[in-house]
């Protein structure tokens, strides 16, 4: 019997997209190294995942100064909650008609 699988989002394939769409979900907004500390990932690798999430609009980048430093804070659009909502969703109906299915 086939799986269906159309309904998961390409842009959510990766774990550290999955990382970052579930921090930024479940908190209003983390800056750069948040992130970085949280998701236990190197500058570039979570630089080219934020930037491929910007890319499709599922997150918003917020620059500013602290004092001299620059700030770089990151949240997450209203397409990008309701396209993550929905890939989750469809992520658990894939394991509960697995589950029904055994």
């Amino acid at each position: 019997m086939k799986v269906n699988i159309h309904k998961l989002n390409k842009a959510f394939e990766n774990r550290v997209r999955l990382g970052i769409m579930s921090a930024l979900i479940a908190g209003e907004q983390m800056d750069f190294n948040r992130l970085k500390e949280l998701l236990d990932v190197t500058d570039g690798n979570l630089a080219s995942h934020l930037k491929a999430l910007e890319k499709e609009e599922f997150i918003q980048v917020e620059k500013s100064f602290v004092g001299r430093k620059p700030n770089t804070k990151y949240s997450a659009t209203k397409a990008g909650k309701k396209a993550f909502i929905e890939h989750i969703d469809a992520l658990e109906s894939l394991i509960k008609e697995q589950l029904g299915r055994g």
